[in-house]
C-alpha cells in the first residue's frame, strides 16, 4: 500500500513539473505592451480606440513650466488616414498586438491585388492595393518579405529596407562622358525607376535603399 502511494505521488509530481512547459508553448507570441511617451519612436505601431496606428513622426516640446509635450503623427493602418495628437509627458499607450509572418510574393492581378504565399503554412494570401500602399514598385517577383497582421487581417506589407534588384532598362552609357556624379534613370525588375551611376548598363545588379528610394551600391 505504501509503495503504491509513493509511486502515485512521484507520478503526479512528474506531470506537474512538465505541465507549465506544455502550456507555455501554446501561448501566442504577439501581445500588448504598456509604454509611455518616452518610448515613442518612428515605425512603432500602437493601438488607439481599437485600431492600429503607426508612428510616422514625432516631436517633443519642452516648456519653461510644466511637463514637456509630445506631438505624434500617426497613420491608421486600416483606414489609411493620418492624425496628429499632442500628449503630456508620461501619458500611456499600448502597442498594437500585431503578428509578423514571412511570405513570398507570387503575382498580381488586373485589380491591383497582390498574391503572396505564407512561408510557413504555404497558404495563399491576397492583399489589396489600399494595404500595399504604393510599395508594389519595390516588390520583385519571388521577393521574400513580411506581412503584418492585426486581429487576423493583413494591415501592412513590410518590404526589406535594402534589396538587390536587376536593371532591366536604362539608356546606354555615353562614351566620353566622364563627368563626376553623372547619373541616369534606370528601371528595376520590380518596376521602380531610380537614378543610377552613368556607367551601369542593363542587366547590372544594384543594391537599393527602398525607404529612401535611392541607389546604394553595385551588387557583386
Amino acid at each position: 500500500m505504501y509503495l503504491r502511494s509513493l509511486l502515485l505521488t512521484l507520478l503526479v509530481g512528474s506531470i506537474t513539473a512538465f505541465a507549465p512547459n506544455l502550456i507555455s508553448s501554446r501561448l501566442p507570441t504577439a501581445r500588448n505592451v504598456a509604454i509611455d511617451t518616452s518610448d515613442i519612436k518612428n515605425g512603432l505601431t500602437v493601438e488607439l480606440n481599437g485600431e492600429p496606428y503607426k508612428v510616422l513622426d514625432f516631436s517633443i516640446m519642452k516648456q519653461a513650466r510644466g511637463a514637456a509635450k509630445t506631438t505624434i503623427k500617426f497613420k491608421n493602418l486600416i483606414k489609411g488616414n493620418t492624425i496628429e495628437n499632442t500628449y503630456r509627458s508620461g501619458e500611456k499607450f499600448e502597442t498594437a498586438m500585431i503578428e509578423k509572418k514571412a511570405s513570398q510574393y507570387t503575382y498580381d492581378d488586373e485589380n491591383g491585388n497582390l498574391y503572396f504565399m505564407d512561408s510557413e503554412s504555404f497558404e495563399e494570401v491576397v492583399v489589396g492595393p489600399n494595404v500595399v500602399d504604393g510599395k508594389e514598385k519595390w516588390i520583385a517577383e519571388g521577393m521574400e518579405l513580411n506581412l503584418i497582421y492585426f486581429k487576423g487581417n493583413v494591415i501592412e506589407v513590410q518590404v526589406p529596407n535594402s534589396f538587390v534588384y536587376e536593371i532591366v532598362e536604362t539608356e546606354p552609357t555615353m562614351k566620353g562622358n566622364t563627368a563626376q556624379g553623372y547619373t541616369k534613370p534606370a528601371t528595376l525588375n520590380s518596376g521602380a525607376i531610380i537614378n543610377v551611376p552613368g556607367y551601369l548598363e542593363q542587366g547590372a545588379m544594384v543594391k537599393v535603399d527602398t525607404e529612401k528610394g535611392e541607389f546604394s551600391e553595385r551588387a557583386k
